[in-house]
């Protein structure tokens, strides 16, 4: 109801806009016309003077003038403007008060009065600044908030990270190798081949340079362990040796794209990310992005809501759904056909014989709490409370 409800004041706002734009041009065509008018009679007037100037001419200026002047005056410019700028004025002047209803600027009405502790929250603000790389301003922060050193608890791991990622901003891959090497085993549990790439980028570098005899021994030491999985790029790449000094003109050129060092860029930060138990991006970003993503909805509610502020501040959930791009959406989400309600750790979703799942307390209510045998509100078949299973998401 409430995207209903978005929807057709989005509407509205777009016709107030269309509106606008149309007037807009109507006093610019009105202004063209006007002149054109204005420039044929004093054409007339000119050619009337010029046709009859001479020394026997009879013809009086100050008439030919003076008809101008009424002519001119006929015309009346600024009245056929008035009307054009009028309606332009009453045009925006609803827009603006159609905007000013529409995108209510206090975001306050939204606000939940909800206890918070000031230092996991510093925390959190100061590691969104190093998970940016922005070192200075987390540590300027960490100051101005007095918050003692130990907050900053994942400055050192990013810092480490943002040092390699500046390092092959250069195409210098020695601290990348070096710490994918040394955490080799927990990227081959997490099905990452990153450290092939590595190796694959720094076996191109030494090809380009020329070095044939270097780029074979490369390949025999780093790039011959990954064979057996990864037989169709190392065939790839030792292809390439055919191409020492000039992989530019070789079929191969594609490898050298610099798309290919962006995107081994980005992996690394990803599985580092990862390794740390922290997410790719900052979970302070994807919060603010997310909450700014459902005030409009939120901000629609609390209108509808006026008078009744103590219900909003007293509930667990809202009454309606608020959607998420899929970007935001982590884990799956489970409501009850029948209550409507979104299931909770205390009201589960629950499995039943026939296939179909209800909430627990749906299903305590249809079984009178077990002491009955219930029909599945989906199909015919006949539900015993007790062989529901919980479902896990």
């Amino acid at each position: 109801m409430i995207q209903l409800v978005l929807n057709m004041e989005l509407n509205t706002i777009k016709d107030a806009f269309d509106r606008v734009t149309k007037k807009q041009k109507l006093p610019s065509s009105k202004i063209r016309e006007a002149i054109d008018q204005i420039n044929q009679e004093i054409e007339k007037a000119m050619n009337k003077i010029l046709s009859a100037d001479g020394p026997d001419s009879t013809l009086d200026h100050r008439s030919v003038l003076s008809e101008l002047n009424t002519s001119l005056h006929n015309v009346s410019p600024l009245g056929q403007l008035e009307g054009p700028q009028k309606e332009l004025n009453i045009a925006l002047t609803k827009y603006g008060k159609i905007l000013e209803r529409s995108f209510n600027p206090d975001i306050s009405k939204a606000y939940r009065n909800i206890d918070f502790d000031i230092h996991t929250l510093n925390q959190i603000i100061a590691n969104h600044f190093y998970h940016q790389g922005l070192f200075d301003f987390g540590d300027s922060f960490i100051s101005d908030a007095r918050e003692p050193e130990a907050a900053a608890v994942m400055k050192s791991s990013f810092l480490e990270m943002y040092q390699i990622l500046e390092a092959m901003k250069s195409q210098d891959l020695g601290p990348a190798l070096d710490w994918a090497t040394t955490i080799s085993d927990k990227l081959t549990q997490n099905g990452s081949d990153l450290l092939l790439k590595l190796h694959s980028m720094q076996y191109l570098k030494i090809i380009q340079s020329g070095n044939k005899g270097e780029a074979l021994e490369y390949a025999r030491t780093y790039l011959s362990p990954f064979a057996s999985s990864h037989m169709v790029d190392v065939q790839k790449l030792m292809g390439c040796l055919l191409w020492v000094g000039k992989l530019e003109r070789s079929p191969y050129h594609a490898l050298l794209s610099q798309s290919n060092w962006d995107r081994l860029a980005e992996e690394l930060k990803r599985e580092f990310c990862n390794l740390l138990g922290q997410s790719y991006n900052s979970p302070l970003n994807v919060t603010v992005a997310a909450g700014i993503q459902c005030l409009p909805p939120l901000l629609k509610f609390m209108n509808v809501m006026v008078g009744k502020k103590q219900e909003w501040q007293s509930m667990n959930q809202l009454p309606v759904p608020v959607e998420l791009d899929r970007e935001f959406q982590f884990h799956s989400v489970f409501v009850c056909p029948v209550s409507k309600e979104q299931s909770t750790d205390d009201n589960p979703p629950m499995l039943m014989s026939c296939g179909h799942v209800l909430c627990k307390q749906s299903i305590a209510k249809m079984s009178k709490n077990s002491t009955k045998v219930f029909k599945c509100p989906y199909c015919p078949t006949d539900i015993d409370a007790a062989q529901c299973r919980q479902l896990f998401f």
